[in-house]
């Protein structure tokens, strides 16, 4: 008997939940305009990424994922509240994401709430925006310029590059010494960090080193068709804007330009991808760190006669999402499931043992960390616009307009989405399931905007 009193006051005095226990820390990078040219997907195998590429094999990859809208400004609202743009009404670039979300509903509040000390720098929200209540410390944007001395906007893009860089000259090498020097402090919490780098976004200006890696003349344009517009409805064709920026490359001849800059400022950013690593290696916390990474949608370079993001299809959408959580994930793993990135905020509750807030929309994927080949019967959501959807499963992509005009593309045969089959009578069936997967209620926007 005395025994057991013993044992009972000792119990008392032991951890009976996470909250009382030193819980990991957490590394979020957040890459701004990175589609899925990284060497280890494949989509592009100009890619040169060792870095993305080190950290993939580190933990678990997900070869098909998602944003939720093909834009920064509500692709990062959506990801970082947790509620869709179909529930806040934030759709378009021109949308200010703090009208349409709550404060106090942000994933780095919810880290704060538990005890974490949350820390940011660079673009997390669009524009270097945030709550000041929702974070710890937040890196001054006044102290480094952005894009670099005498750079414009379209300088590597529509225009050549007249001019020399240093490292050291763009904003997200600052970002990341910042966010080193934060590794490297001591702090009586649990840390959750939030690295947001700026490129590979416009201007596609870097030093010239990094375009040395992709030469001209070796440059090779994305697989393609000129009458790949010829089976989209009129919605899709909006979308596409096939006069304006790829009719300027067409005039221009500037097509492989824009690749081998996009190419050089994706190898940029990796640079400071692994300088971050190498950060987090080096540092107290690189065995105890949850570490995920994510671009916030894709980009097109001439696909569907599309540039940029601000569509529904493949390229627009799809980007990298990796994941390395110490305990849960295997190192070099490939998870082939769709996933969206609204999957993020709760998954990163999940691995901490926060409790995910009401308000979440996605759904934790920690199973799938823990079997990538677990059972996932969710597909990945993608909205542009008001009523505009598209849902992508493993095998196909479904894409619905508001006016009600359809695109259906299966992935099995057509991986770069040549062939509408949205209109074959064999395809009513799947179209079918896949419709049911489109929200029943879409927030109305006050106005709508043009994307910048």
């Amino acid at each position: 008997m005395l025994l057991f009193v013993l044992c009972l006051g000792l119990s008392a005095f032991e951890p009976t939940n996470a909250e009382d226990k030193q819980r990991p820390n957490v590394l979020f990078i957040a890459v701004d305009d990175l589609n899925a040219w990284v060497t280890h997907l494949g989509r592009n195998p100009q890619a040169k990424t060792p870095n993305i590429d080190r950290l993939a094999k580190m933990g678990t990859t997900f070869s098909r994922a998602y944003c939720a809208v093909p834009a920064c400004n509500p692709a990062r609202a959506a990801l970082m509240t947790g509620q869709r743009p179909w529930t806040t009404g934030c759709y378009m670039n021109g949308d200010p994401w703090k009208k349409y979300t709550t404060e106090g509903f942000g994933l780095s509040n919810q880290f704060k709430q538990a005890g974490y000390y949350v820390a940011g720098a660079g673009k997390i929200y669009h524009s270097q925006t945030y709550h000041p209540s929702e974070w710890s410390e937040y890196m001054d944007p006044k102290s480094y310029s952005l894009d670099g001395p005498r750079v414009k906007k379209y300088e590597g893009y529509h225009e050549p590059l007249p001019h020399d860089l240093k490292d050291d000259d763009l904003g997200d090498w600052h970002v990341v010494n910042w966010c080193i020097e934060q590794l490297q402090q001591k702090h009586d919490k649990p840390l959750f960090l939030a690295c947001g780098l700026y490129k590979p976004h416009l201007p596609f200006a870097v030093p010239r080193k990094y375009y040395d890696l992709f030469p001209r003349d070796q440059i090779q344009l994305p697989p393609h068709r000129e009458d790949d517009l010829s089976d989209i409805p009129p919605a899709g064709v909006k979308m596409a804007n096939p006069n304006g920026d790829h009719a300027k490359f067409l005039k221009s001849g500037r097509w492989k330009d824009a690749i081998q800059s996009y190419l050089a400022t994706c190898a940029y950013t990796d640079m400071n991808i692994g300088r971050l690593l190498d950060g987090l290696r080096n540092s107290p916390h690189a065995d105890n760190t949850i570490i995920v990474l994510w671009g916030d949608h894709g980009w097109s370079f001439g696909e569907k006669s599309h540039w940029r993001k601000f569509a529904l299809w493949e390229e627009p959408t799809r980007a990298p999402l990796i994941w390395v959580a110490p305990g849960v994930t295997k190192a070099g793993t490939v998870c082939e499931r769709p996933i969206d990135f609204m999957t993020i905020y709760p998954t990163l509750c999940e691995l901490v043992d926060i409790e995910i807030p009401q308000h979440v929309e996605g759904r934790s994927a920690v199973s799938l960390l823990r079997e990538p080949s677990a059972a996932w019967n969710e597909p990945a959501i993608t909205t542009h616009g008001y009523k505009n959807h598209a849902v992508r499963t493993q095998t196909h992509r479904y894409i619905r307009y508001a006016d009600g005009s359809e695109e259906l593309y299966d992935h099995r045969n057509d991986p770069y989405e040549w062939t509408n089959l949205a209109s074959e009578p064999a395809s009513a069936t799947v179209i079918q399931e896949l419709r049911a997967h489109l929200p029943t209620h879409n927030a109305k926007p006050p106005q709508q905007k043009r994307n910048k």
